[in-house]
């Protein structure tokens, strides 16, 4: 497959979540992704992060984040590795990083830092609150933007404590808001120049409040916790319990509503005063709810979801482990198996762009240094690199 990245050399220095997760998207779609990492420290930290260890440099949870990128080696501390790096930023067109906000310039992986040696260099920053305000020096993480930014008041039955999201979703959404402003910032530069991007955790997560974001700051309306994960307005959209577990159905339009009533069997629901609008069943939601469940618990969750499927919108609830077995997935191409260096085959979920109809091609990530030789040895010798490994500068 021709990529449309192909051709894009990335500098990576990153680490977890959001970076890694961004950077996972340019690398797919074709980039050259280089982690530069610390051998001292041992590397990104993921790579020993989570519940499965694959090696002595790899883990489950780091290929997640790191698929078909390559790994460099390089002391950014030192001065001969600080050398080393700007050789490497002559040839890249991004330097990606989702440091601390004030770590990027005492670095010297911003713009202003590196535009002697590349006008025309992207320098893709991720941070938790950005780089020019009073918490730049603040080190943050997804969970406390859910909680900051209101997710987890906006999350959970109204009578629970909050609750966040299972996922790290906010991570996930500024890597891939990071990786828009980046490829922008490439498509613009033979007309604009290189530049720094800047996106940061607290602003996507804030930006994502987005309808109920408005409803408060424009008419005053406060959006609170809702019952059975339920749309604030339109009803029924919710869960349900079944015979054997819980089903989650989606009645966003009168037709919906309708078509519902007519296949659990209850058309009589649809000329109940109660239920006839939607402003009705809002008004009436626990009633209906009550209705609602006493019919769907009569049978199982796959009973009414083969009933319901294609006709109105409806979904199981399933496990993780139910949501990845799903025949759908392994139908669709979202699970796949790689070669794996340790362990052989591999299984790992496929990027969700197609190109042509097709989906991304991808491999594992290396291990730590893997790929010294081949990018650093355009420029040193293996007596060089054996020297440089010696002395801790790879």
């Amino acid at each position: 497959m021709d990529k449309p990245l192909a051709g894009i050399r990335v500098l990576a220095i990153e680490q977890f979540g959001a970076g890694p997760y961004g950077s996972m998207y340019l690398a797919e779609l074709g980039a050259e992704v280089i982690k530069i990492e610390n051998r001292a420290t041992g590397g990104d930290p993921s790579r020993q992060s989570g519940a499965i260890t694959l090696d002595a440099d790899d883990s489950a949870y780091f290929q997640a984040f790191n698929l078909s990128k390559k790994s460099v080696t390089l002391n950014l501390k030192d001065s001969k590795g600080r050398e080393i790096f700007e050789k490497l930023v002559e040839t890249a067109d991004v330097v990606w990083n989702n440091l601390r906000g004030s770590q990027p310039a005492k670095l010297g992986l911003d713009y202003d830092s590196l535009k002697q040696i590349k006008p025309t260099i992207i320098c893709t920053h991720i941070s938790a609150y950005g780089r020019d305000n009073d918490r730049a020096d603040w080190p943050g993480y997804d969970y406390l933007m859910q909680a900051e930014c209101g997710f987890l008041g906006l999350t959970g039955e109204p009578e629970s404590p909050p609750s966040r999201f299972g996922l790290s979703m906010i991570d996930f959404m500024t890597g891939v808001v990071a990786a828009l402003g980046c490829v922008s910032a490439l498509l613009g530069r033979d007309r604009q120049g290189g530049r720094d991007v800047d996106v940061s955790l607290f602003d996507v997560a804030l930006h994502q409040l987005t309808y109920p974001g408005t409803w408060y700051m424009n008419h005053g309306i406060e959006t609170d916790r809702v019952a059975r994960s339920a749309h604030p307005y339109n009803t029924p959209v919710q869960l349900f319990k079944t015979a054997d577990g819980w089903i989650f159905l989606m009645c966003m339009t009168q037709k919906f509503w309708e078509l519902l009533a007519e296949l659990i069997g209850h058309p009589e629901l649809k000329a109940d005063p109660r239920f006839l609008l939607m402003s009705d069943r809002a008004a009436n939601r626990a009633i209906l709810t009550e209705v609602l469940d006493a019919i769907l618990s009569t049978q199982t969750t796959a009973h009414w979801f083969d009933l319901l499927q294609t006709k109105i919108p409806v979904a199981p609830v399933n496990t993780l482990p139910g949501a990845l077995d799903n025949p759908f997935v392994a139908r669709n191409g979202m699970r796949q198996t790689l070669s794996h260096r340790t362990v052989g085959d591999y299984e790992a979920l496929s990027n969700p762009i197609k190109l042509d109809n097709h989906r991304l091609s991808t491999s594992c990530a290396n291990g730590l240094g893997a790929d010294n030789e081949a990018i650093l040895g355009e420029e040193l010798s293996i007596e060089d690199l054996e020297a440089l490994k010696t002395s801790g500068v790879i």
